[in-house]
């Protein structure tokens, strides 16, 4: 059952701002977010952490990288706020003996584009994000202790995967499963032939999708760190056109993203070639996190002919290209 307001009774307490606010849910997917507006006008969301996922050193590490951003880059990224006793990362307890973490962001205003819009302009913002993104991650010097999950091909397509087993994903039939598992086969070999060197691999956003963005206006927000961690930096596009792989538009954005990133940061031709296969990782972890996740809103809007929609983008990644 999703967490309720009343829940975070011995929360709120723990941020002086939040003292006396309104709150109501607005998001759960991974995690719970709540919306805060405070009697002096303020607006924050508080990110209240699904047991179990992100250990408290994950989750400082990811707070560790936002801060290095925000005072390294001119990137526009949700600030978090200390509580009462100075630390960013707070843990709380419900009055049905949960134990959860939980972090306050200030509020950014904007609306979620829908695949309906004209992408193009964005794709281009986006390209250049994660151009940005990589460019501070190979130079940044990571503080002691710092850990982050690894998207690793085992860690996606493996059976015991971070986000659960494609295997046993809703429309898995059995024609379904054997077009994709022949795709993953040679999805591994490819990965494992490209590598994991210092110009290819790092840390990187790892869900940079339209639920994850806030336009307003020229401005555009990238939020959600949570699942940042080591992967291929090519695995930042695939995420960026999560649950829409087989849209009309994706080679357009697909240009748009790869003009502008390059801009930034040169891709070789590998690089590029590559990205087809991001993709199709990509899109086999939706399909195994749809499985683990069916009880989210998210999930349940994109679970009737996903399994579907998979294996026909298998079909074309194992013909190859993807995308003519």
């Amino acid at each position: 059952m999703p967490l309720q307001v009343s829940d975070l009774d011995n929360a709120i307490p723990l941020w002086d701002d939040l003292v006396g606010a309104e709150a109501r849910l607005i998001n759960h997917s991974e995690n719970h977010t709540f919306l805060f507006s405070a009697p002096h006008g303020e607006a924050y969301c508080l990110r209240v952490h699904r047991p179990d996922y992100q250990s408290p050193a994950n989750i400082e590490s990811e707070l560790d990288w936002l801060e290095a951003l925000h005072k390294q880059t001119e990137l526009v990224i949700p600030e978090p706020i200390a509580g009462s006793n100075g630390k960013l990362l707070q843990k709380f307890t419900t009055a049905s003996g949960d134990t959860h973490y939980a972090v306050l962001f200030h509020f950014i205003g904007g609306h979620e584009p829908t695949p309906e819009s004209n992408l193009v302009e964005l794709f281009s913002v986006l390209g250049g994000y994660a151009a940005g993104l990589h460019e501070h991650a190979v130079s940044w010097k990571r503080p002691p202790g710092f850990e982050r999950q690894a998207w690793t091909a085992e860690a996606i397509l493996d059976a015991e995967g971070l986000w659960g087993d494609w295997r046993v994903a809703p429309g898995v039939t059995a024609e379904v499963h054997e077009i994709l598992d022949r795709a993953q086969s040679q999805l591994r070999r490819r990965l494992a032939d490209y590598g994991t060197g210092p110009d290819r691999y790092g840390l990187i956003h790892a869900d940079m999708r339209l639920g994850n963005l806030l336009v307003d206006g020229d401005q555009v927000c990238l939020i959600d760190f949570d699942d940042c961690g080591l992967c291929w930096f090519g695995y930042d596009f695939a995420a960026a056109i999560s649950f829409h792989e087989t849209h009309k538009a994706v080679p357009a954005l697909k240009a748009a993203w790869l003009d502008a990133y390059q801009a930034i940061r040169p891709l070789s031709a590998l690089d590029i070639e590559m990205l087809d296969s991001m993709v199709m990782l990509r899109r086999m972890a939706l399909l195994a996190w749809i499985g683990s996740h069916i009880e989210t809103s998210l999930a349940q809007t994109h679970v009737n002919g996903f399994a579907q929609g998979t294996a026909e983008l298998a079909q074309r990644y194992l013909r190859g290209p993807i995308w003519p």
